[in-house]
């Protein structure tokens, strides 16, 4: 039967099987009653031969429910034979404990790697037959049990097994025995309550039925079992033989239970919350985690976690957040067998994100992409055999989102995972590593797309810093999870002069005093140092770390300097063969070249950290911070939201951030960085703040913290406008009305009261519609059906298709249509200078201020200048002669002074490119000397030109020293600039795509994005597509011999060690990892190819 039951059955033909042939067949059928054999077919006859009997007759009269018997107490066979089975079954329990005992002993762990469970049906079959196998092997051991058991009807059968009376103790100590063999739960495989096992409740509780007077006892089971076959020759027939009815009964709970979990939950495979206990040993080798904080196992048991429904949890920075996530985003891709993304905030924590996971990637049999920046395929390769995790940016995860939705492939996403969700929300440009991270309104629009489109995914959001948690839970349908819990504590202090103070909410103005600083001051000191900062810091360096979080890049420097002017010498004798380390591999990575200010204090242990350095840099500093060869770091607030740099004491030189005053998500980021789990047993936080701000620095403590606004509210203008673009593009709406059905759905709704009284969300949504429309980038379309009812739908323009499928801001769309429609009328391919001048970002227009000397000596051709040929230029320009090769000449003449005459890189032809972007000489040379300019030239064309030339000398010298000095910026713009424009490239490429008079375009745009991305020669590119492997280190790698995917991924880490200078074991063991994974995804992407390529069409003719 298919739902397990047991019925009686009665034949019209033929006799019952008489006590004889019930003999005959034991006779040749020798088996455990623990565990039917394998299904017969049924028989007629004694001899279980014979042909199949006809169709079943079903009774549904309670007077023949025994067939030709009389009565039932009249038949003493039959009772003769219960007595038999009960005294069988009272001898089997010894060698029923010593089956449980057996089985105990010789359980194997499952291997997890390899095995891909396809649905629940598979799973409850391996369970099945794994229950199959575990009774089988006590069949040997009890025949005689199982030979009176088949000899008797069914529903005396489920009487027997059901009734503790007859089965005695042993029967419940069995099911519990099967119960945790199913779930692989004993107290040898784990440690944490992971089985709900049956408890014996009848042992010691029940009396024994052997005491009972032999009359009563035949009374109560005569009773007992007539009522019994009652109830059950009621049910339909079963046509299944009655050892397979047994064998379906003693199984139905357990995979009941997994039947009910493929529906809601996840498939348990494993002892550590459901995953394999490879997993924990995973996280004790790559994180050194052996043991998880309470609130972590209290939230993954949560029932809501359980039914998979959507979370958000808040704690404290340092909380352990991640490790949650991490172990909720594994049991999706082993246990359920979907896709997940995971959305970060910044590209370098995407970079950290993915390197490492793919250690656990490689050992778990699934893949890790990288979505950041230019990386990551538009739509995802659709894998056969492997899950995927996407590890993405905001801006990458929602084209991403998109492509999914697109194919129909968003169903194979079973999870989205947010970090840091308010951060996503409110975050600034200022708070950005590139400008990948700026795009604000795309978190909570692909989020609206999740919600509205499909409500399987589940959505996990985690936060440190969470206000308005009611309004995210409504828009997200979602249960709520937050502790203060803090592996350490945290102690929150200011300082007015040389006082300091404890953050205290019970005082009465909300400090409390708690010393003066003992630190002698000079005069000249203390005019050098008047906030006290090298007292500060040498109450805890370089015993323990320190970090100072400085307004401005600038002041990171001045402060690093200044501190080191006045330490003790001693400190450069700590670590001394450590910190020139660090100053060589600094000096390598910037080809021979050293920053002067970290010169002078890596020997005292100290640096600046912000966005002016390289990543490399960045990187190389924050490694010798981790590894304690720096202890005091001088940085921005970036460092804040980036990488996980913790230290003992924090300080913050001022309460802004730039100009701006701090916000309390910004505080509590930053001083959140003091404590180090398992190192420190307290950190503390130190703001400086002066008399002025004392008032606003009280209300920042003491102030709740900034609610969660939806972003397409905050930037009405942009947000919403590319929403409903890519709505009606996606065509998960196609009119008015189901646009508006969408929004009632978003965040936005949620906080309309928000908008203007005299605007509701409907006409918000047709006012931005009509703007659309106007446009260009939607329009109406009136169909026959819906022509009738007044109804217009809403169809893409080619325009809007290409516009949401680069993400292209639509402040943008028809610009960069206009640039690239001009772009063909004379496209210069001498170089690349003229593709990158179009696919320069308009959003860095604004932080562009040209140097116009410079500038005209890259576009005027001639000669670079000495600092005394410039002031000779100058004198030129000033007497208005434009003709400044003559001029030279002339005042070379009387004036012997060293001009340089080293030609301009530029080309005859790049030097056209100004001239047809509409930059001409004469508009730089006025600029040069001042002079007025009668004609108007578009100053946003004149910073697109001269950012794409800083571009070019960067791909033609691959030196970022010598294009820094050039054009006398920093290293990290340019580096922002790079990484910028490898990503508007790339969207640029899709915008081209989609409109066909750009065709052109396509293979252009597809190198440049490749040139851009990696920016290095070209032998260096496939190391450098290893998660954490930059350009320096690439170079160490090729330099080894190690110059191909395929040596890194088959390199041995100790030998790695001992090849590449100063690379630890754990970062060695990450890049073989990275390298692994990157190489089987190229290798299932071929895969994949080559099988779709084979594949037979299924509509052949």
């Amino acid at each position: 039967m298919e739902d397990g039951g047991v019925a009686v059955r009665r034949t019209t033909q033929g006799r019952p099987r008489s006590r004889a042939a019930s003999v005959c067949k034991r006779s040749r059928d020798r088996t455990c009653s623990c565990s039917p054999p394998p299904r017969k077919k049924l028989s007629s006859g004694g001899d279980g031969e014979g042909p199949e009997g006809p169709e079943p007759e079903y009774i549904d009269s309670e007077d023949d429910l025994f067939g030709d018997y009389d009565s039932f107490s009249g038949n003493t066979s039959l009772l003769a034979e219960v007595d038999n089975i009960e005294q069988s079954c009272m001898q089997s329990t010894n060698v029923g404990r010593d089956c449980k005992k057996k089985d105990s002993e010789t359980a194997v762990e499952p291997v997890y790697e390899d095995v891909q469970l396809q649905n629940t049906k598979n799973v409850a079959q391996t369970f099945s037959s794994a229950k199959t196998n575990y009774r089988t092997e006590q069949n040997n051991l009890k025949p005689q049990e199982d030979n009176i058991l088949e000899s008797l009807p069914s529903s005396q059968l489920l009487f027997l097994k059901t009734d503790e009376c007859l089965a005695g103790p042993h029967k419940a100590e069995n099911v519990e025995e099967r119960v945790c063999h199913m779930n692989h739960c004993t107290d040898e495989t784990s440690d944490l309550p992971y089985c709900h096992t049956i408890e014996n409740n009848n042992q010691g509780s029940e009396p024994s039925t052997s005491g009972l007077p032999k009359s009563s006892k035949r009374k109560s089971l005569k009773d007992n079992l007539k009522n019994a076959m009652t109830v059950n020759a009621r049910a339909p027939n079963s046509l299944t033989s009655k050892r397979h009815q047994l064998k379906h009964t003693v199984v139905s709970e357990e995979i009941g239970v997994i039947e009910k979990t493929a529906g809601s939950t996840f498939v348990d495979i494993g002892p550590f919350y459901g995953l394999p206990t490879k997993v924990k040993e995973l996280l004790i080798q790559f994180r050194r985690i052996e043991n998880l904080y309470d609130w972590q196992h209290a939230c993954l048991t949560l029932e809501s976690v359980q039914e998979r429904k959507n979370l958000i949890y808040a704690l404290p920075t340092s909380g352990g957040k991640t490790l949650v996530a991490e172990i909720l985003i594994l049991r999706e891709l082993l246990c359920r067998q979907m896709d997940v993304l995971m959305i970060l905030p910044y590209v370098a924590i995407v970079q950290e994100k993915v390197c490492g996971l793919s250690g656990f990637g490689m050992e778990l049999g699934f893949l890790v992409e990288e979505y950041a920046g230019s990386k990551g395929r538009i739509p995802p390769i659709k894998r056969r055999l492997k899950k995927s995790l996407y590890i993405a940016t905001i801006e990458k995860g929602h084209n991403l989102v998109n492509s999914l939705i697109e194919t129909g492939r968003i169903g194979d996403l079973g999870l989205v995972v947010v970090d840091e969700v308010v951060a996503h929300a409110w975050r600034r440009k200022s708070w950005s590593y590139t400008r990948n991270d700026t795009c604000k309104d795309s978190l909570f629009k692909h989020i609206s797309n999740f919600v509205y489109c499909i409500e399987t995914t589940q959505i996990i959001g985690m936060s440190a810093t969470l206000s308005n948690v009611k309004d995210l839970q409504q828009f997200l349908k979602a249960e709520y999870y937050t502790n203060n819990f803090r592996p350490v504590e945290l102690k929150e202090y200011i300082k007015i002069q040389d006082s300091i103070y404890e953050v205290d909410s019970k005082a009465e103005n909300g400090f409390t005093f708690s010393r003066l600083l003992e630190f002698k001051y000079s005069s000249r000191l203390q005019s050098t140092d008047p906030d006290h900062l090298i007292a500060l810091v040498t109450e805890v360096i370089p015993k323990y770390s320190c970090l100072v979080f400085c307004p401005t890049k600038k002041n990171c420097e001045n402060v690093a300097e200044m501190i080191c002017k006045y330490l003790n010498r001693d400190y450069k004798k700590l670590k001394e063969k450590e910190k020139q380390d660090l100053i060589k591999d600094l000096t390598n990575i910037c080809n021979g070249k050293l920053c002067p200010v970290l010169r002078r204090t890596i020997p005292f242990g100290i640096a600046y950290h912000h966005s002016g350095l390289t990543s490399d840099e960045r990187k190389q500093i924050e490694e010798a911070y981790s590894s304690g060869t720096l202890c005091l770091l001088t940085c921005t607030s970036t460092l804040a939201a980036g990488v996980n740099l913790p230290a003992r004491r924090v300080i913050l030189r001022a309460p802004y951030v730039a100009t701006e005053f701090l916000k309390k998500n910004q505080y509590k980021q930053m001083v959140g960085r003091a404590g180090r789990a398992g190192i420190d047993r307290a950190g503390e936080s130190i703001l400086i703040v002066q008399e002025k701000d004392k008032v606003l620095v009280r209300n920042l403590v003491h102030s709740p913290l900034e609610s969660c606004y939806s972003n397409l509210l905050l930037e009405f203008n942009k947000g919403i406008r590319s929403l409903l673009l890519s709505l009606v593009g996606l065509k998960i709406a196609t009119n008015p009305e189901q646009v508006y059905q969408f929004m009632c759905g978003t965040l936005f709704s949620i906080q309309q009261q928000l908008l203007p009284k005299e605007k509701s969300l409907w006409d918000v949504t047709v006012e931005v519609l009509q703007w659309l429309k106007q446009n260009g980038l939607l329009k109406e379309s009136t169909n026959h059906g819906s022509e009738q009812n007044g109804q217009h739908n809403l169809e893409i323009t080619q325009l809007g298709q290409a516009t949401y499928k680069g993400s292209v801001d639509l402040a943008y769309c028809d610009m960069l249509y206009k640039d690239l429609k001009k772009g063909l009328e004379g496209l210069i391919l001498e170089s690349c200078l003229h593709l990158l001048y179009l696919t320069m970002p308009y959003d860095m227009i604004s932080q562009c201020n040209p140097n116009w000397m410079i500038y005209l000596t890259q576009v005027s051709g001639l000669f670079e200048f000495s600092k005394e040929g410039i002031l000779i230029l100058l004198f030129v320009l000033s007497k208005g002669k434009e003709d400044i090769l003559s001029a030279m000449l002339e005042w070379l003449e009387h004036f012997l002074v060293p001009i340089h005459l080293k030609y301009s890189c530029l080309s005859p032809g790049e030097q056209q490119v100004a001239v047809l972007v509409g930059v001409p000489e004469s508009f730089i040379t006025k600029k040069a000397s001042g002079q007025a300019i009668k004609k108007d030239v578009d100053s946003s064309t004149v910073c697109r030109l001269y950012l794409a030339l800083v571009l070019h000398a960067l791909l033609k010298e691959n030196n970022i020293w010598n294009v820094a000095e050039k054009f006398n910026i920093s290293r990290g713009f340019i580096q922002t600039l790079l990484n910028s424009t490898a990503s508007f490239s790339s969207s640029v490429l899709h915008f081209c795509e989609e409109l066909s008079e750009f065709w052109v375009y396509k293979a252009l745009l597809t190198e440049l994005t490749k040139r851009l991305t990696y920016c290095v020669k070209a032998e260096l590119i496939p190391l450098m597509e290893v998660a954490g492997v930059l350009e320096a280190r690439a170079k160490q790698l090729y330099n080894s011999g190690y110059k191909t995917l395929a040596h890194l991924a088959n390199a041995n880490p100790e030998v790695l060690v001992k090849s590449i200078e100063h690379l630890s074991k754990g970062q060695a063991r990450q890049i073989v990892s990275s390298a692994k994974m990157r190489l089987a995804e190229k290798a299932e992407a071929l895969q994949e190819e080559v099988e779709e390529l084979l594949r037979i069409p299924t509509d052949i003719p």
